[in-house]
Order: structure tokens, then sequence, then C-alpha cells
């Protein structure tokens, strides 16, 4: 089913920056970034201070108009050029790990993601090899091209899950050697080693072409590397850098696995009345009042409660009132106007269910509005969500369960797509690691 392939690609020469004066703790802390679509005006600036050769400055280019795609260009030929950056000498997957406390757990004991970053044959979403689970917006994949074709290169890794229930490439990760290790301001330990034996690569290699590719994050940058292997022309060589796109590969069937919710914060609705909005749910769902006031952590434990006996969510407003929606018993989902049109394995999830069966009917917010994010924005913190409703941001904030990575994949397997900001994978893989470039002459190592 999936090929993958190893790298070899640019990456930061470690000797160098750990001698040299240029700033940053000589280390890749110092360089390496979170996904561009996560950073903001202010960490974009604080990374770019800690040194002068951060990745940032790649992803989120300075510049205005098309220039600051060109200028993303002349400055990874400079890195180049100058040795920040260097080929790695030998095809390899790279084995990354992360270690940390789940946010919001105290007390809890620190746990390990551990995966891999390596290459995947592009191929057509609709061909069941690699499965999106989530819509994409033309937006983000217009501005990811640029970048492509200004730099020929790949700069951020996608994240993908594999099926591997018997952990049978757990042995062959094993067989690494350690690079380098950093921790992160968010308290979050990384470590990076390279697996060059010839037949844990093997391994590897046969052991994910037996699976499917759940995307888990980088819908856009998937479908801009396939567009971009569409309009390029190979050079002749066997195996095309452009034809492959990088990934960071995790088992999906891992109990470290963490996946957080994402919530809907609603506003700008010409007319909206919470008692209203209860008294119509309660023909789809059985509606629970919960404490005047409650803290979010009252609120997310009885939506937590309530989500393993049937897809829930919370329902709050800012004068502090809340309702725990829990789906009838018995509800006929397959009947409603437009759950009812949806394949089984995606209605009976809780974002859909919310979704199409509150947020369309029920207050109104068109499929094109949620894609436009007219009157919803997406947070993941509940607690600060919370505060904003009740500081009077905003007019109904939905709490929600995380979505379990199984239910994710059955409704890929079905051929369909959940709504935007379904899922949260905790930790971010960072960019930086490894760079793969896009040249039609060179082409992809197999694992001999």
């Amino acid at each position: 089913m999936a090929e993958i392939a190893p790298l070899t690609p640019l990456r930061y020469d470690l000797a160098r920056l750990a001698s040299s004066g240029d700033g940053g703790d000589g280390s890749l802390a110092s360089v390496v970034a979170p996904p561009y679509d996560v950073i903001d005006a202010t960490q974009r600036a604080e990374l770019a201070a800690r040194h002068p050769n951060n990745v940032v400055k790649l992803i989120l280019p300075d510049g205005e108009g098309d220039e600051k795609y060109r200028h993303a260009g002349d400055l990874l030929m400079a890195w180049r050029t100058e040795g920040a950056l260097v080929r790695d000498d030998v095809p390899a997957f790279y084995r990354y790990d992360q270690t940390f406390t789940p946010p919001g757990t105290p007390g809890a004991k620190p746990i390990t993601r551990r995966g891999f970053l390596g290459l995947v044959k592009l191929v057509a979403l609709d061909k069941g090899i690699v499965l999106p689970h989530e819509r994409t917006l033309s937006g983000p994949k217009e501005d990811r091209l640029k970048l492509f074709r200004a730099t020929r290169t790949n700069l951020s890794p996608g994240f993908m899950l594999y099926r591997d229930p018997a952990r049978a490439l757990d042995a062959a990760l094993e067989r690494a050697s350690e690079l380098a290790s950093f921790d992160t301001a968010d308290g979050i330990h990384h470590a990076l080693a390279k697996i060059t034996d010839a037949e844990a690569m093997r391994t590897i290699v046969q052991g994910i072409a037996k699976s499917s590719l759940l995307i888990a994050d980088g819908h856009h940058r998937y479908e801009t590397a396939f567009r971009y292997m569409e309009e390029t022309t190979s050079g002749g060589a066997a195996r095309p850098e452009h034809q492959y796109f990088m990934v960071f590969f995790a088992n999906g069937d891992d109990p470290n696995l963490v996946v957080f919710p994402t919530h809907r914060h609603i506003h700008s609705l010409p007319k909206f009345d919470f008692e209203e909005l209860c008294n119509s749910a309660a023909a789809l769902f059985d509606v629970t009042r919960l404490p005047g006031g409650a803290s979010a952590h009252v609120l997310t434990a009885a939506l937590a409660d309530a989500g393993k006996k049937a897809p829930s969510l919370v329902a709050c407003s800012g004068d502090g009132k809340a309702a725990l929606l829990s789906l009838k018993n018995g509800a006929d989902l397959a009947a409603h106007p437009i759950l009812g049109k949806r394949p089984e394995p995606l209605r009976r999830t809780d974002v859909a269910i919310l979704h199409m069966g509150v947020l369309e009917p029920m207050l109104g917010i068109t499929p094109e509005a949620q894609a436009a994010k007219t009157n919803i924005y997406y947070p993941q913190d509940a607690v600060a969500a919370l505060g904003e409703l009740r500081s009077g941001k905003g007019q109904v904030l939905f709490l929600m369960n995380a979505t379990p990575v199984a239910q994710v994949r059955e409704v890929a397997e079905a051929g369909e797509v959940m709504p935007q900001k379904s899922t949260f994978f905790y930790p971010k893989v960072l960019t930086g690691l490894c760079i793969h470039t896009l040249e039609p002459t060179r082409s992809v190592a197999g694992a001999s």
C-alpha cells in the first residue's frame, strides 16, 4: 500500500551550531520552530531572535507579497553556501522522541511519543493509501505552494499515523544512533536519532507497506506537495525527490498517542438566545443543566463522564449558564435531514453531531460560514475560552471531548472527512530537524 523511503536531507551542522558565536544555546533548540500555522507574530519575532539561522525565517519569511517567497529561497541558498545547512552523507530514517507531561493533568507522569522522519511517495487522496480526515482551505495551500516553488524544498514535515497494534516496528526503531537532544520552552524534551541499519530500514519500509496512512496533521502541506509534483517536470531520476513528501510517522495504535479536543466558540450571530438553543436541542439530546458559574474543570469532567455513554458536548453561555447535551438513546441519526446524508461512521462522531446537528440547523451557521470561520473560532484551552466567554467575548462556547484516533480512521476509511479542527495531536512536530529537497534530478534512496 503506502511506499516510504529514507531521507538524505539537509540538516543543521550540529558541530558548527555548537561552536558558533551566533547566539542561542548551541543546540537545535535555537534553530527549530513549531509548524508555521501555529506561530503568531509575537512568537515569530521571538524565534527569529534566537539565532540568525532559525528555520522560522524560511517558513514565515520576511517581506511583502511574493517578495517574501523569493527572500526565503535566497536565504536558504545562503545558509547552504555558508555551511549552516549541510546534506547528510547516507540515507536514513530519523527516530524522533518527544517526552512530555500532558497539559492540564497535574501529577501525571511524563510519557514519550516515538516516531520517525522519512519520506512517503505522493499519491492522490482518492486512492485509499493516504487518508485525509479534514477539509482544507485554498488560501494556505497557495501560500505554501509559492514557498515550495521558491525554495524547491519541503521544509516542514507532515504527520501521519500507521497501523501497528502488535508494535512490530518497535525493535527496528531501537536500532538508532543518537544525534541530539534538547528541551523547548514548553517543557518538552526532544531527542533525534539516526537509523542507518539496512535490516532495520527494510523492516520499517515493509511494515508501513502493510498499512494505509492517516494524515494526523499537515493536510495543506500534503496537498501542496502533490500539486507541486504535478507541475514539476522530472529530470531523469529513477525516484525523483519531488515525488516524495517528508513525514513524521507514528504508530496510531500507540497508547502514548495523545489527542486533545478543540472547542468551538461562536460569535457574531445576528440573534442568539441560550434558552432557545437548549429548547431546540431537546429534540435530539438529553439536556442536563450544570451548576451556574461552574469552572471549566467541572464542566469538562462532566463532559468526559457523559462521553463514555453517548456522544456529548457542553454548551456554555456568557452569563454562567451551562448545559450538558448527550445524544438521546435510540436517536435515529439516519433520519436526520443533514446527518442522515452522511456515512454512519461520521454521524457517530461528536464533532459531526455538533456541526451538522446544532450549528447548521439550530444556529444557521452554514458549512461555508464554518469553513470561512465567519461565526466560529477554535480554542484549545477550555479554561481560557470559558474566561473569554464570561468576560463578554462571543455568544456561546461548545466544549468538546477529544475525537479518538480509531474513530478518525473509521471516518477516513469510509471515504469521508470530518469538520475542520476535529483533532489536536499533542505535541506538535518541530520544523527544522530535517529538510527534504525537491530536486527532480536527484533520486530518493531505497532501503536496500
